[in-house]
Protein backbone atom coordinates (compact mmCIF):
# COMPACT_ATOMS: atom_id res chain seq x y z
CA UNK A 1 0.00 0.00 0.00
CA UNK A 2 1.48 3.41 -1.28
CA UNK A 3 2.49 5.87 1.72
CA UNK A 4 -0.12 8.09 3.04
CA UNK A 5 0.74 12.08 2.04
CA UNK A 6 -1.52 13.20 5.12
CA UNK A 7 -2.32 10.90 7.52
CA UNK A 8 -4.54 11.99 10.83
CA UNK A 9 -4.03 9.16 14.12
CA UNK A 10 -6.39 9.28 17.09
CA UNK A 11 -7.78 12.81 16.77
CA UNK A 12 -9.49 14.42 19.73
CA UNK A 13 -11.01 17.75 20.38
CA UNK A 14 -13.62 18.87 22.94
CA UNK A 15 -15.40 21.95 22.39
CA UNK A 16 -17.90 22.83 25.25
CA UNK A 17 -17.46 20.03 27.36
CA UNK A 18 -18.52 17.22 25.08
CA UNK A 19 -16.02 14.74 23.11
CA UNK A 20 -16.17 16.50 19.42
CA UNK A 21 -13.46 14.19 18.10
CA UNK A 22 -12.34 10.94 19.55
CA UNK A 23 -10.05 8.64 18.31
CA UNK A 24 -10.95 9.79 14.68
CA UNK A 25 -8.51 8.80 11.86
CA UNK A 26 -8.06 9.97 8.45
CA UNK A 27 -4.92 9.18 5.73
CA UNK A 28 -5.24 9.88 2.17
CA UNK A 29 -2.57 8.53 -0.20
CA UNK A 30 -1.40 10.48 -3.24
CA UNK A 31 -3.35 10.75 -6.02
CA UNK A 32 -6.47 9.63 -4.11
CA UNK A 33 -10.17 11.11 -3.72
CA UNK A 34 -12.11 10.61 -0.66
CA UNK A 35 -15.29 12.24 0.28
CA UNK A 36 -15.82 12.60 4.10
CA UNK A 37 -19.65 12.40 5.14
CA UNK A 38 -21.70 12.71 8.20
CA UNK A 39 -24.26 14.81 9.39
CA UNK A 40 -24.38 18.92 9.75
CA UNK A 41 -22.12 19.31 13.54
CA UNK A 42 -20.48 16.01 13.61
CA UNK A 43 -17.24 18.13 13.32
CA UNK A 44 -16.35 17.24 9.56
CA UNK A 45 -15.41 21.10 8.73
CA UNK A 46 -13.26 20.57 12.11
CA UNK A 47 -11.51 17.56 10.88
CA UNK A 48 -10.58 18.74 7.66
CA UNK A 49 -9.20 21.78 9.15
CA UNK A 50 -7.03 19.92 11.34
CA UNK A 51 -6.03 18.33 8.15
CA UNK A 52 -5.16 21.54 7.49
CA UNK A 53 -2.88 22.67 9.98
CA UNK A 54 -5.53 25.61 10.87
CA UNK A 55 -6.81 23.92 14.15
CA UNK A 56 -4.75 22.31 16.48
CA UNK A 57 -6.28 18.92 17.97
CA UNK A 58 -6.29 18.14 21.47
CA UNK A 59 -4.39 15.04 21.19
CA UNK A 60 -3.43 12.73 18.28
CA UNK A 61 -0.90 13.43 15.60
CA UNK A 62 -0.88 15.09 12.55
CA UNK A 63 1.81 13.83 9.61
CA UNK A 64 2.24 15.64 6.30
CA UNK A 65 4.77 13.83 4.09
CA UNK A 66 7.84 16.42 3.75
CA UNK A 67 7.19 18.79 0.47
CA UNK A 68 3.89 18.23 0.70
CA UNK A 69 1.82 21.46 -0.93
CA UNK A 70 -1.71 21.01 0.50
CA UNK A 71 -4.62 23.83 -0.11
CA UNK A 72 -7.76 24.18 1.68
CA UNK A 73 -11.15 25.28 0.41
CA UNK A 74 -13.41 26.74 3.42
CA UNK A 75 -16.87 27.12 3.19
CA UNK A 76 -16.83 30.59 3.31
CA UNK A 77 -13.33 31.86 2.40
CA UNK A 78 -12.55 35.26 3.05
CA UNK A 79 -10.87 37.74 0.30
CA UNK A 80 -11.03 40.88 2.19
CA UNK A 81 -7.02 41.40 1.97
CA UNK A 82 -6.68 41.38 -1.83
CA UNK A 83 -7.77 43.96 -3.86
CA UNK A 84 -8.70 42.11 -6.95
CA UNK A 85 -10.15 38.48 -7.76
CA UNK A 86 -7.11 37.82 -9.56
CA UNK A 87 -4.77 39.24 -6.94
CA UNK A 88 -6.98 36.44 -4.91
CA UNK A 89 -6.58 33.82 -7.27
CA UNK A 90 -2.79 34.25 -7.76
CA UNK A 91 -1.26 34.25 -4.72
CA UNK A 92 1.79 32.05 -3.90
CA UNK A 93 2.36 31.58 -7.67
CA UNK A 94 4.49 32.95 -9.17
CA UNK A 95 4.78 35.62 -11.87
CA UNK A 96 5.17 33.31 -15.17
CA UNK A 97 2.07 31.19 -13.21
CA UNK A 98 -0.28 33.70 -13.03
CA UNK A 99 -1.18 32.76 -16.39
CA UNK A 100 -3.57 29.69 -14.43
CA UNK A 101 -5.13 31.95 -11.77
CA UNK A 102 -6.12 34.06 -15.09
CA UNK A 103 -7.64 31.01 -17.29
CA UNK A 104 -9.20 29.70 -13.97
CA UNK A 105 -11.19 32.94 -13.68
CA UNK A 106 -11.78 33.26 -17.06
CA UNK A 107 -13.96 29.47 -17.28
CA UNK A 108 -15.39 30.75 -13.96
CA UNK A 109 -16.97 33.85 -15.51
CA UNK A 110 -14.13 36.33 -14.32
CA UNK A 111 -12.29 38.94 -15.90
CA UNK A 112 -9.88 39.18 -12.30
CA UNK A 113 -10.28 42.46 -12.77
CA UNK A 114 -13.44 42.53 -10.16
CA UNK A 115 -12.96 44.21 -6.94
CA UNK A 116 -13.24 41.46 -3.78
CA UNK A 117 -15.13 43.58 -2.19
CA UNK A 118 -18.35 44.01 -4.26
CA UNK A 119 -18.44 40.29 -4.88
CA UNK A 120 -21.63 38.05 -4.60
CA UNK A 121 -21.35 34.96 -2.55
CA UNK A 122 -21.26 32.68 -5.53
CA UNK A 123 -18.59 34.83 -7.18
CA UNK A 124 -16.74 34.55 -4.04
CA UNK A 125 -16.81 30.94 -4.29
CA UNK A 126 -15.66 30.85 -7.95
CA UNK A 127 -12.97 32.94 -7.31
CA UNK A 128 -11.90 30.34 -4.54
CA UNK A 129 -11.98 27.68 -6.45
CA UNK A 130 -9.92 29.75 -9.14
CA UNK A 131 -6.93 29.98 -6.52
CA UNK A 132 -7.44 26.46 -5.02
CA UNK A 133 -7.10 24.72 -8.87
CA UNK A 134 -4.38 27.45 -9.91
CA UNK A 135 -2.12 26.22 -7.52
CA UNK A 136 -2.19 22.72 -8.50
CA UNK A 137 -1.54 21.52 -5.07
CA UNK A 138 -0.96 18.27 -4.34
CA UNK A 139 -3.70 17.67 -1.84
CA UNK A 140 -6.58 19.11 -2.11
CA UNK A 141 -9.26 19.96 1.11
CA UNK A 142 -12.51 21.20 -0.27
CA UNK A 143 -15.20 21.89 2.17
CA UNK A 144 -18.75 22.39 0.35
CA UNK A 145 -16.92 23.69 -2.96
CA UNK A 146 -20.59 23.33 -4.67
CA UNK A 147 -22.37 26.32 -2.44
CA UNK A 148 -23.44 29.22 -4.08
CA UNK A 149 -22.25 27.85 -7.62
CA UNK A 150 -24.81 27.39 -10.52
CA UNK A 151 -25.06 24.19 -12.93
CA UNK A 152 -22.99 25.35 -15.26
CA UNK A 153 -19.58 26.03 -12.47
CA UNK A 154 -21.18 22.87 -10.71
CA UNK A 155 -20.51 20.70 -13.84
CA UNK A 156 -17.27 22.92 -14.89
CA UNK A 157 -15.64 22.11 -11.42
CA UNK A 158 -16.82 18.23 -11.42
CA UNK A 159 -14.72 17.78 -14.97
CA UNK A 160 -11.78 19.49 -13.19
CA UNK A 161 -11.32 17.52 -10.23
CA UNK A 162 -11.73 14.62 -12.43
CA UNK A 163 -9.08 15.88 -14.39
CA UNK A 164 -6.99 16.65 -11.79
CA UNK A 165 -3.86 14.84 -10.29
CA UNK A 166 -3.85 16.13 -7.16
CA UNK A 167 -4.82 13.94 -3.82
CA UNK A 168 -8.33 15.59 -2.18
CA UNK A 169 -10.39 15.11 0.49
CA UNK A 170 -13.99 16.70 -0.33
CA UNK A 171 -16.54 17.62 1.77
CA UNK A 172 -20.23 17.89 -0.26
CA UNK A 173 -23.98 17.37 0.01
CA UNK A 174 -24.04 16.87 -3.80
CA UNK A 175 -24.51 13.20 -4.52
CA UNK A 176 -23.64 13.44 -7.91
CA UNK A 177 -20.65 14.98 -7.17
CA UNK A 178 -19.67 12.59 -4.32
CA UNK A 179 -20.87 9.98 -6.93
CA UNK A 180 -18.60 11.15 -9.79
CA UNK A 181 -15.61 11.28 -7.96
CA UNK A 182 -14.82 9.29 -4.88
CA UNK A 183 -13.08 5.95 -4.45
CA UNK A 184 -13.11 6.20 -1.03
CA UNK A 185 -15.49 7.46 1.62
CA UNK A 186 -14.80 8.23 5.34
CA UNK A 187 -18.21 8.70 7.75
CA UNK A 188 -17.74 10.85 11.14
CA UNK A 189 -20.23 10.01 13.55
CA UNK A 190 -19.96 10.58 17.19
CA UNK A 191 -16.38 11.51 17.19
CA UNK A 192 -15.21 8.47 15.79
CA UNK A 193 -14.37 7.93 11.75
CA UNK A 194 -15.08 4.22 9.45
CA UNK A 195 -13.43 4.05 6.61
CA UNK A 196 -14.94 2.66 3.00
CA UNK A 197 -12.40 1.68 0.26
CA UNK A 198 -15.28 1.86 -2.82
CA UNK A 199 -17.27 5.05 -3.92
CA UNK A 200 -19.69 6.69 -2.51
CA UNK A 201 -22.87 4.98 -4.48
CA UNK A 202 -21.73 2.16 -2.21
CA UNK A 203 -21.85 4.52 1.22
CA UNK A 204 -25.87 4.46 1.86
CA UNK A 205 -26.27 0.56 2.08
CA UNK A 206 -22.42 -0.11 3.69
CA UNK A 207 -23.81 2.38 6.31
CA UNK A 208 -26.98 0.70 7.12
CA UNK A 209 -25.34 -2.63 7.15
CA UNK A 210 -23.14 -1.06 10.39
CA UNK A 211 -26.28 0.73 12.27
CA UNK A 212 -28.07 -2.94 11.74
CA UNK A 213 -25.21 -4.46 13.71
CA UNK A 214 -24.80 -1.67 16.23
CA UNK A 215 -28.70 -2.47 16.57
CA UNK A 216 -27.97 -5.86 17.24
CA UNK A 217 -25.15 -5.33 19.87
CA UNK A 218 -27.73 -2.80 22.00
CA UNK A 219 -30.52 -5.68 21.44
CA UNK A 220 -28.05 -7.92 23.17
CA UNK A 221 -26.77 -5.87 26.29
CA UNK A 222 -30.66 -4.63 26.48
CA UNK A 223 -31.06 -8.62 27.48
CA UNK A 224 -28.37 -9.04 28.78
CA UNK A 225 -29.63 -6.55 31.55
CA UNK A 226 -32.55 -7.97 31.79
CA UNK A 227 -31.70 -11.04 32.96
CA UNK A 228 -29.70 -9.34 35.96
CA UNK A 229 -32.47 -7.46 36.86
CA UNK A 230 -34.43 -10.75 36.75
CA UNK A 231 -32.19 -11.93 39.54
CA UNK A 232 -31.83 -9.03 41.13
CA UNK A 233 -35.64 -9.28 41.96
CA UNK A 234 -35.30 -12.98 42.87
CA UNK A 235 -32.15 -14.28 43.45
CA UNK A 236 -30.91 -11.42 45.43
CA UNK A 237 -30.89 -14.36 49.03
CA UNK A 238 -27.91 -15.96 47.77
CA UNK A 239 -24.86 -16.23 49.19
CA UNK A 240 -24.13 -12.00 50.26
CA UNK A 241 -20.31 -11.70 48.58
CA UNK A 242 -21.37 -13.51 45.49
CA UNK A 243 -24.78 -10.54 45.78
CA UNK A 244 -22.62 -8.16 46.00
CA UNK A 245 -20.42 -8.91 42.89
CA UNK A 246 -24.05 -9.09 41.09
CA UNK A 247 -25.39 -6.20 42.40
CA UNK A 248 -21.84 -3.94 41.00
CA UNK A 249 -21.88 -6.26 37.00
CA UNK A 250 -25.35 -5.12 37.09
CA UNK A 251 -24.72 -1.44 37.48
CA UNK A 252 -21.22 -1.84 35.04
CA UNK A 253 -24.04 -2.96 32.80
CA UNK A 254 -26.31 0.11 33.07
CA UNK A 255 -23.65 2.82 32.63
CA UNK A 256 -21.90 0.65 29.88
CA UNK A 257 -25.51 1.22 28.16
CA UNK A 258 -25.71 4.68 29.05
CA UNK A 259 -21.97 5.86 27.90
CA UNK A 260 -22.49 3.18 24.73
CA UNK A 261 -23.34 6.04 22.07
CA UNK A 262 -24.99 3.74 19.15
CA UNK A 263 -25.42 5.10 15.86
CA UNK A 264 -29.38 6.93 15.84
CA UNK A 265 -31.80 5.69 12.80
CA UNK A 266 -34.18 8.52 13.46
CA UNK A 267 -33.65 10.90 11.24
CA UNK A 268 -35.48 14.42 10.85
CA UNK A 269 -39.61 13.47 10.99
CA UNK A 270 -40.85 15.97 7.85
CA UNK A 271 -44.42 16.13 7.69
CA UNK A 272 -45.49 19.11 5.81
CA UNK A 273 -49.39 20.20 6.43
CA UNK A 274 -51.81 20.01 3.93
CA UNK A 275 -54.27 22.47 3.44
CA UNK A 276 -57.21 21.53 1.20
CA UNK A 277 -59.26 23.52 -1.33
CA UNK A 278 -56.71 24.63 -4.61
CA UNK A 279 -57.91 24.63 -7.81
CA UNK A 280 -56.95 21.68 -10.40
CA UNK A 281 -55.12 24.44 -12.39
CA UNK A 282 -52.54 26.36 -9.99
CA UNK A 283 -50.66 28.75 -12.37
CA UNK A 284 -51.38 30.19 -15.56
CA UNK A 285 -48.67 32.09 -17.84
CA UNK A 286 -49.44 33.31 -21.36
CA UNK A 287 -47.39 35.06 -23.74
CA UNK A 288 -44.97 36.23 -20.38
CA UNK A 289 -42.03 38.97 -20.70
CA UNK A 290 -39.91 40.60 -18.02
CA UNK A 291 -37.20 42.67 -19.09
CA UNK A 292 -34.39 45.05 -17.04
CA UNK A 293 -33.46 47.79 -19.66
CA UNK A 294 -32.34 46.55 -22.50
CA UNK A 295 -31.71 42.70 -20.95
CA UNK A 296 -34.58 40.07 -21.28
CA UNK A 297 -34.69 37.69 -18.80
CA UNK A 298 -38.16 35.98 -19.67
CA UNK A 299 -39.59 35.71 -23.34
CA UNK A 300 -42.67 35.25 -24.62
CA UNK A 301 -43.30 32.35 -22.00
CA UNK A 302 -46.32 30.36 -21.72
CA UNK A 303 -46.89 27.34 -19.02
CA UNK A 304 -49.26 25.56 -16.93
CA UNK A 305 -48.77 24.10 -13.72
CA UNK A 306 -51.25 21.94 -12.03
CA UNK A 307 -52.01 20.68 -8.66
CA UNK A 308 -49.41 17.67 -7.56
CA UNK A 309 -47.13 19.35 -10.11
CA UNK A 310 -43.15 19.89 -9.10
CA UNK A 311 -41.71 22.29 -11.34
CA UNK A 312 -38.30 22.91 -11.07
CA UNK A 313 -36.74 26.24 -12.37
CA UNK A 314 -33.13 25.63 -13.10
CA UNK A 315 -30.39 27.71 -15.20
CA UNK A 316 -27.58 30.03 -14.62
CA UNK A 317 -26.80 32.41 -11.79
CA UNK A 318 -28.39 35.59 -13.22
CA UNK A 319 -30.75 33.76 -15.87
CA UNK A 320 -33.26 35.03 -13.63
CA UNK A 321 -35.22 32.06 -12.13
CA UNK A 322 -36.07 34.00 -8.76
CA UNK A 323 -37.68 36.72 -10.93
CA UNK A 324 -39.49 33.87 -12.83
CA UNK A 325 -40.66 32.39 -9.26
CA UNK A 326 -41.87 35.76 -8.22
CA UNK A 327 -44.02 36.09 -11.38
CA UNK A 328 -45.23 32.88 -11.21
CA UNK A 329 -46.55 33.45 -7.14
CA UNK A 330 -48.40 36.82 -8.37
CA UNK A 331 -45.39 38.99 -6.19
CA UNK A 332 -44.29 40.83 -9.09
CA UNK A 333 -46.21 41.08 -12.43
CA UNK A 334 -45.17 40.73 -15.99
CA UNK A 335 -44.30 43.98 -18.43
CA UNK A 336 -45.90 41.44 -21.29
CA UNK A 337 -48.50 38.46 -20.85
CA UNK A 338 -50.69 37.07 -18.41
CA UNK A 339 -50.36 35.10 -15.44
CA UNK A 340 -53.52 34.02 -13.39
CA UNK A 341 -53.12 32.40 -10.26
CA UNK A 342 -55.54 29.85 -9.24
CA UNK A 343 -57.87 29.86 -6.35
CA UNK A 344 -57.44 29.55 -2.80
CA UNK A 345 -53.74 28.62 -2.30
CA UNK A 346 -52.27 28.53 0.57
CA UNK A 347 -48.16 29.29 0.13
CA UNK A 348 -45.29 28.55 1.96
CA UNK A 349 -41.82 29.81 1.27
CA UNK A 350 -38.45 28.81 1.94
CA UNK A 351 -35.62 31.19 0.26
CA UNK A 352 -31.73 30.45 0.26
CA UNK A 353 -30.82 33.41 2.31
CA UNK A 354 -33.16 31.98 5.26
CA UNK A 355 -34.21 35.60 5.56
CA UNK A 356 -37.42 34.77 7.81
CA UNK A 357 -34.95 33.49 10.54
CA UNK A 358 -34.77 36.03 13.16
CA UNK A 359 -30.95 35.39 14.34
CA UNK A 360 -31.61 37.18 17.70
CA UNK A 361 -34.18 35.34 18.81
CA UNK A 362 -33.77 31.34 20.51
CA UNK A 363 -34.36 28.42 18.50
CA UNK A 364 -37.14 27.86 20.84
CA UNK A 365 -38.90 30.92 20.56
CA UNK A 366 -38.31 30.55 16.37
CA UNK A 367 -40.42 28.01 16.55
CA UNK A 368 -43.31 29.08 19.12
CA UNK A 369 -43.23 32.59 17.96
CA UNK A 370 -42.50 33.29 21.37
CA UNK A 371 -45.60 32.39 22.62
CA UNK A 372 -45.07 29.49 25.47
CA UNK A 373 -43.44 25.80 24.78
CA UNK A 374 -45.87 24.78 21.79
CA UNK A 375 -45.73 24.89 18.52
CA UNK A 376 -48.92 24.84 16.07
CA UNK A 377 -48.15 22.36 13.44
CA UNK A 378 -51.31 22.34 11.22
CA UNK A 379 -54.41 22.17 13.28
CA UNK A 380 -52.48 20.64 16.17
CA UNK A 381 -50.49 21.51 18.99
CA UNK A 382 -46.89 19.88 20.01
CA UNK A 383 -44.59 20.67 22.47
CA UNK A 384 -41.59 22.47 21.09
CA UNK A 385 -38.83 19.85 22.40
CA UNK A 386 -40.86 16.93 20.65
CA UNK A 387 -40.89 18.99 17.46
CA UNK A 388 -37.29 20.06 17.88
CA UNK A 389 -36.39 16.08 17.71
CA UNK A 390 -37.98 15.84 14.58
CA UNK A 391 -35.34 17.62 13.13
CA UNK A 392 -32.63 16.64 15.07
CA UNK A 393 -32.32 19.36 17.38
CA UNK A 394 -30.97 18.69 21.03
CA UNK A 395 -32.95 19.34 23.80
CA UNK A 396 -30.84 21.57 25.69
CA UNK A 397 -30.49 24.00 22.35
CA UNK A 398 -33.74 25.18 23.17
CA UNK A 399 -32.28 28.44 24.27
CA UNK A 400 -30.00 28.64 21.72
CA UNK A 401 -29.93 31.79 19.70
CA UNK A 402 -30.14 31.29 15.96
CA UNK A 403 -27.02 33.37 15.27
CA UNK A 404 -25.27 30.24 16.96
CA UNK A 405 -26.38 27.87 14.60
CA UNK A 406 -24.59 26.04 11.84
CA UNK A 407 -25.91 26.91 8.42
CA UNK A 408 -26.79 23.12 8.46
CA UNK A 409 -29.09 23.75 11.62
CA UNK A 410 -30.37 27.02 10.54
CA UNK A 411 -31.45 25.18 6.85
CA UNK A 412 -32.78 22.28 8.75
CA UNK A 413 -34.79 25.02 11.67
CA UNK A 414 -36.15 26.88 8.16
CA UNK A 415 -37.87 23.44 6.93
CA UNK A 416 -39.41 23.27 10.34
CA UNK A 417 -41.03 26.64 10.52
CA UNK A 418 -42.40 26.36 7.50
CA UNK A 419 -43.59 22.79 7.52
CA UNK A 420 -45.77 23.62 10.31
CA UNK A 421 -47.91 25.93 8.39
CA UNK A 422 -50.55 24.67 6.26
CA UNK A 423 -50.13 24.74 2.83
CA UNK A 424 -50.78 23.32 -0.75
CA UNK A 425 -48.50 25.33 -2.85
CA UNK A 426 -44.71 24.99 -1.52
CA UNK A 427 -41.79 27.22 -3.13
CA UNK A 428 -38.31 26.15 -2.30
CA UNK A 429 -35.10 28.50 -3.58
CA UNK A 430 -32.12 26.63 -2.78
CA UNK A 431 -33.42 24.58 -0.35
CA UNK A 432 -30.78 21.95 -0.37
CA UNK A 433 -27.76 24.64 1.35
CA UNK A 434 -26.16 23.29 3.67
CA UNK A 435 -28.20 20.15 4.89
CA UNK A 436 -26.33 16.69 5.40
CA UNK A 437 -27.39 13.94 3.00
CA UNK A 438 -29.95 12.03 5.61
CA UNK A 439 -31.49 15.16 5.81
CA UNK A 440 -32.18 15.48 2.19
CA UNK A 441 -33.12 12.11 2.02
CA UNK A 442 -36.09 12.78 4.32
CA UNK A 443 -37.27 16.43 2.44
CA UNK A 444 -37.09 14.30 -0.73
CA UNK A 445 -39.31 11.66 0.79
CA UNK A 446 -41.39 14.40 2.27
CA UNK A 447 -42.19 16.23 -1.05
CA UNK A 448 -43.17 12.92 -2.22
CA UNK A 449 -45.89 12.76 0.08
CA UNK A 450 -46.86 16.50 -0.23
CA UNK A 451 -50.23 16.35 -1.11
CA UNK A 452 -49.64 19.92 -2.93
CA UNK A 453 -47.96 21.71 -5.64
CA UNK A 454 -44.06 22.68 -5.44
CA UNK A 455 -42.26 24.83 -7.41
CA UNK A 456 -38.34 24.29 -6.91
CA UNK A 457 -35.34 26.17 -7.89
CA UNK A 458 -32.33 24.53 -7.39
CA UNK A 459 -28.93 23.36 -8.60
CA UNK A 460 -28.85 19.88 -7.29
CA UNK A 461 -28.80 17.73 -10.38
CA UNK A 462 -29.78 14.12 -8.33
CA UNK A 463 -32.27 16.56 -6.26
CA UNK A 464 -33.60 17.08 -9.30
CA UNK A 465 -33.56 13.82 -10.71
CA UNK A 466 -35.65 12.51 -7.34
CA UNK A 467 -38.17 15.23 -6.66
CA UNK A 468 -38.98 17.49 -9.98
CA UNK A 469 -41.98 16.00 -12.44
CA UNK A 470 -41.12 18.81 -15.33
CA UNK A 471 -37.79 20.87 -15.73
CA UNK A 472 -38.01 24.31 -16.83
CA UNK A 473 -34.75 25.27 -18.50
CA UNK A 474 -33.30 28.90 -19.15
CA UNK A 475 -31.72 28.43 -22.64
CA UNK A 476 -30.73 31.66 -23.14
CA UNK A 477 -31.81 35.32 -24.69
CA UNK A 478 -34.49 35.00 -21.98
CA UNK A 479 -36.72 31.45 -23.78
CA UNK A 480 -37.18 29.09 -20.76
CA UNK A 481 -38.34 25.76 -21.66
CA UNK A 482 -40.25 22.84 -20.45
CA UNK A 483 -39.09 19.43 -20.50
CA UNK A 484 -41.33 16.38 -18.60
CA UNK A 485 -38.91 14.53 -15.67
CA UNK A 486 -35.54 15.16 -13.76
CA UNK A 487 -32.62 17.15 -14.82
CA UNK A 488 -30.98 13.98 -16.52
CA UNK A 489 -34.60 13.22 -18.27
CA UNK A 490 -34.17 16.60 -19.88
CA UNK A 491 -30.67 16.04 -20.89
CA UNK A 492 -31.97 12.23 -22.47
CA UNK A 493 -34.57 14.42 -24.31
CA UNK A 494 -32.15 16.78 -26.28
CA UNK A 495 -31.85 19.35 -23.91
CA UNK A 496 -28.49 21.08 -24.20
CA UNK A 497 -28.99 21.86 -20.15
CA UNK A 498 -27.63 24.86 -18.73
CA UNK A 499 -25.28 26.86 -20.53
CA UNK A 500 -21.89 27.66 -19.53
CA UNK A 501 -20.80 31.34 -18.89
CA UNK A 502 -17.91 32.86 -19.51
CA UNK A 503 -16.16 36.29 -18.14
CA UNK A 504 -17.63 38.11 -21.51
CA UNK A 505 -21.23 37.52 -20.28
CA UNK A 506 -20.55 37.77 -16.80
CA UNK A 507 -18.68 41.44 -17.43
CA UNK A 508 -22.69 41.91 -19.49
CA UNK A 509 -24.45 40.61 -16.73
CA UNK A 510 -23.28 43.42 -14.45
CA UNK A 511 -23.65 45.99 -17.06
CA UNK A 512 -27.40 45.10 -17.62
CA UNK A 513 -28.01 45.67 -14.34
CA UNK A 514 -29.66 48.73 -15.32
CA UNK A 515 -32.99 50.10 -14.48
CA UNK A 516 -36.12 48.30 -14.97
CA UNK A 517 -38.72 49.46 -17.73
CA UNK A 518 -40.91 52.16 -16.62
CA UNK A 519 -43.36 51.14 -13.76
CA UNK A 520 -46.30 53.77 -12.85
CA UNK A 521 -46.73 52.20 -9.62
CA UNK A 522 -46.19 54.33 -6.84
CA UNK A 523 -43.46 53.24 -3.86
CA UNK A 524 -45.30 52.31 -0.99
CA UNK A 525 -44.73 54.06 2.53
CA UNK A 526 -42.71 51.03 3.28
CA UNK A 527 -40.27 51.19 0.49
CA UNK A 528 -40.07 55.37 1.28
CA UNK A 529 -38.97 54.08 4.65
CA UNK A 530 -36.79 51.63 3.27
CA UNK A 531 -34.86 53.53 0.84
CA UNK A 532 -34.67 55.98 3.93
CA UNK A 533 -33.53 53.65 6.94
CA UNK A 534 -31.58 51.48 4.70
CA UNK A 535 -28.16 53.73 3.92
CA UNK A 536 -28.14 53.85 7.71
CA UNK A 537 -28.10 50.56 8.46
CA UNK A 538 -25.42 49.49 5.41
CA UNK A 539 -23.04 52.34 6.76
CA UNK A 540 -23.60 50.02 10.77
CA UNK A 541 -23.24 46.90 8.97
CA UNK A 542 -20.15 48.72 7.55
CA UNK A 543 -18.51 49.40 10.46
CA UNK A 544 -19.25 46.18 11.96
CA UNK A 545 -17.49 44.10 9.49
CA UNK A 546 -14.46 46.67 10.16
CA UNK A 547 -14.39 46.30 13.69
CA UNK A 548 -15.22 42.66 13.44
CA UNK A 549 -12.23 41.70 10.93
CA UNK A 550 -9.60 44.06 13.38
CA UNK A 551 -10.66 41.66 16.24
CA UNK A 552 -9.58 38.51 13.71
CA UNK A 553 -6.51 39.64 12.56
CA UNK A 554 -4.96 39.27 15.75
CA UNK A 555 -2.85 35.82 15.06
CA UNK A 556 -3.70 35.03 18.95
CA UNK A 557 -7.11 35.21 19.37
CA UNK A 558 -8.03 31.94 18.49
CA UNK A 559 -5.25 30.18 21.05
CA UNK A 560 -6.50 32.63 23.71
CA UNK A 561 -10.48 32.12 23.50
CA UNK A 562 -11.56 29.81 21.11
CA UNK A 563 -14.91 30.47 21.66
CA UNK A 564 -14.54 34.09 21.04
CA UNK A 565 -12.87 33.69 17.87
CA UNK A 566 -16.19 31.20 16.78
CA UNK A 567 -18.31 34.12 17.58
CA UNK A 568 -16.11 36.62 16.19
CA UNK A 569 -16.15 34.27 12.84
CA UNK A 570 -20.12 33.78 13.06
CA UNK A 571 -20.73 37.63 13.62
CA UNK A 572 -18.39 38.47 10.48
CA UNK A 573 -20.54 35.97 8.55
CA UNK A 574 -23.79 37.22 9.44
CA UNK A 575 -22.92 41.08 8.62
CA UNK A 576 -21.64 40.16 5.45
CA UNK A 577 -24.77 38.46 4.83
CA UNK A 578 -26.72 41.17 5.97
CA UNK A 579 -25.23 44.30 3.98
CA UNK A 580 -25.39 42.16 0.99
CA UNK A 581 -29.11 41.74 1.08
CA UNK A 582 -29.32 45.27 2.35
CA UNK A 583 -27.38 46.55 -0.62
CA UNK A 584 -29.87 44.81 -3.44
CA UNK A 585 -32.50 45.45 -1.38
CA UNK A 586 -31.31 49.34 -1.70
CA UNK A 587 -30.07 49.17 -5.55
CA UNK A 588 -34.04 47.20 -6.42
CA UNK A 589 -35.98 49.83 -4.42
CA UNK A 590 -33.85 52.73 -5.90
CA UNK A 591 -33.82 51.38 -9.56
CA UNK A 592 -37.35 51.46 -9.12
CA UNK A 593 -37.78 55.14 -7.79
CA UNK A 594 -35.86 56.43 -10.75
CA UNK A 595 -38.41 54.31 -12.91
CA UNK A 596 -41.37 55.77 -11.80
CA UNK A 597 -39.73 59.37 -11.64
CA UNK A 598 -38.67 59.13 -15.46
Amino acid sequence: MAAPILLLSDITLTLGGKPLLDGAELGVTQGERLCLVGRNGSGKSTLLRIAAGQIVADSGTRFVQPGTKVVYLPQDPDLSAFPTTLAYASQGLAEDETYRARAMLAELGLTGEEPTATLSGGETRRCALAWALAAEPDLLLLDEPTNHLDLPSIEWLERELLASRSAMIVISHDRRLLETLSRGVVWLDRGITRRLDQGFARYEAWREEIIEQEELAAHKLDRQIAHEEDWMRYGVTARRKRNVRRVAELAALRQQRRDTRFASTDGPKMDAQGASGAAKIVVTAEHVGRSFGERTVIDDLSLRVLRGDRLAIVGPNGAGKTTLLRLLTGVDAPDQGRIEIGASLSTVSLDQRRAELDLSKTLADTLTGGAGDMVQVGDQKRHVIGYMKDFLFRPEQARTPVAHLSGGERGRLALACALAKPSNLMVLDEPTNDLDIETLDLLQEMLDEYPGTVLLVSHDRDFLDRVATSVLVSEGDGHWQDYAGGYSDMLAQGGAGVKERTADVAATEKKNTAKPKSDSRKLTYKDKLALEKLPQRMAELEETIVKTRASLSDPGLYARDPKMFTRQTDALTEAEAALTAAEEEWLELEMKREAIES
